[in-house]
């Protein structure tokens, strides 16, 4: 099922550019969402209602989910699906509050030299939660939970309306916000809703200051438009996992894990990189009958025998390594011998799942981290969402007087050498009284 590239004799060369990638062009999205971003800008609601009906076929009587619909939702979810919700946001929240924890970094250069480093949240955010084949109700929790433990003041979500609910967003999605405490919520998909949150819409939705949350290439498309006009946590594309194994991995398992990515999207990529032949066969065999016993295997068969996804030889775990972190994987398993040492060498990854009993699926609901991270190799520069994503880092600058006449003199010949005398006067002017 999957295609085989071998890498075991080559040396010395960029295997990022051999490994398998999905074909994704943002840029030729960015021309089909332009008119719909503009056409928010512009007409605001009424847009917003138009490409409601030729998108998503249904039109709701309020864009904004009312605070009644909200709660009947939470209190609708079966009590299993609610416990599991639960147990998610718990894990999810002890890391954000782990992260949120960083005290202020205070230098102090010289007596009464100070410069502090504060965090300080952003004040307004738009976080999207996408519908359509999957409704992640879990990308709610990825991404309201670390905005409010950065502290930020006014959290706005928006996901596509449905058909099959008259027109609001997937229940699911609806219960998570209320058990969450968001209260201002839309439904709204696609660029459109992108460009409600950057622009604003008069009597209906404020404007943000950032965006966040993943969606489908449209959405991306949008958020690379209005970057600038509204800040964007990054631009995600198909999601992506490789399995770094050796022959202590059992197949059974790097089957699984390879699969549960595929099923997302056609165009998804499930990489195996095995110095293991024997293992590659069985995995290929694993990946065959459990395939067939999923009701979405038509899905799965067409990610897992894309181009995007394969089987990767290479001569040892030391070369896997080498070639894992050249590809940057957004969720990148070690399933090899000895794997939290192999796992505490990887460079490059968005999240890195280390040996048997931690499969991205766990991450990607409950096991505290965030699922929101970074694809097509952006893992080489990049980090996924967390607290500080909703934070900007602001330098407190505070000299004293006679901190400043200590060092005064090197500003003013740094500002002379720079050729701009006004930035050397400002400093001269202290000097002077």
């Amino acid at each position: 099922m999957l295609r085989i590239l071998d890498l075991r004799d080559l040396t010395d060369v960029d295997y990022r550019a051999l490994m398998p990638r999905a074909e994704f062009d943002v840029e030729q999205a960015v021309a089909a969402v332009a008119p719909i971003c503009a056409a928010v800008a512009a007409e605001g609601e009424a847009a917003l209602r138009r490409f409601s009906e030729q998108f998503d076929h249904v039109v709701p009587e309020s864009l904004r989910v009312d605070a009644d619909t909200l709660a009947r939702c939470e209190a609708d979810l079966e009590p299993n699906v609610r416990a599991a919700f639960l147990e998610s946001i718990r894990r999810r929240r002890a890391v954000c509050e782990a992260e949120a924890a960083q005290p202020p970094r205070r230098v102090e250069l010289a007596p009464g030299a100070v410069v502090e480093q504060r965090m300080v949240p952003v004040s307004r955010v738009g976080l999207y939660v996408p519908g359509g084949v999957a409704p992640l109700a879990s990308s709610v929790i990825m991404n309201v939970v670390p905005a409010q433990a950065a502290g930020v003041a006014q959290i706005a979500v928006a996901s596509p309306p449905q058909a099959g609910f008259g027109g609001l967003p997937h229940p699911n999605i609806l219960g998570l916000c209320h058990m969450l405490g968001v209260t201002e919520v839309y439904a709204v998909g696609g660029a459109q809703a992108i460009a409600m949150f950057a622009y604003g819409v008069a009597g209906l939705c404020p404007r943000v200051d950032l965006v966040t949350g993943p969606g489908n290439i449209y959405v991306v498309a949008a958020k690379r438009h209005l970057r600038g006009t509204v800040g964007i946590d990054s631009e995600a594309g198909p999601t992506e996992i490789l399995v770094l194994a050796d022959d202590t991995a059992d197949p059974r398992f790097v089957a699984a894990d390879l699969i549960s990515q595929a099923e997302h999207d056609p165009m998804a990529a499930s990489v195996l990189v095995t110095p293991s032949p024997a293992l590659a066969a069985a995995v290929e065999e694993e990946l065959a009958a459990q395939t067939a016993a999923l009701p979405n295997a038509d899905r799965i068969r067409a990610a897992l025998t894309g181009p995007q996804s394969a089987v990767v030889f290479v001569r040892d775990v030391e070369q896997g390594l080498e070639v894992a972190d050249a590809y940057a994987a957004e969720h990148l398993e070690i399933q090899t011998a000895d794997a939290r040492a192999v796992a505490d060498r990887v460079r490059n990854a968005g999240a890195v799942f280390v040996g048997s009993w931690s499969p991205v699926s766990l991450g990607d609901y409950s096991a505290g981290s965030t699922h929101v991270l970074p694809t097509a190799g952006c893992a080489a520069h990049s980090s996924g969402l967390s607290v500080q994503s909703f934070q900007r880092a602001v330098h407190h600058i505070d000299y004293t007087a006679a901190a400043l006449q200590e060092i005064a003199a090197g500003v003013e010949d740094f500002a002379a050498a720079e050729h701009l005398p006004a930035h050397r006067a400002a400093i001269s002017v202290r000097r002077t009284r």
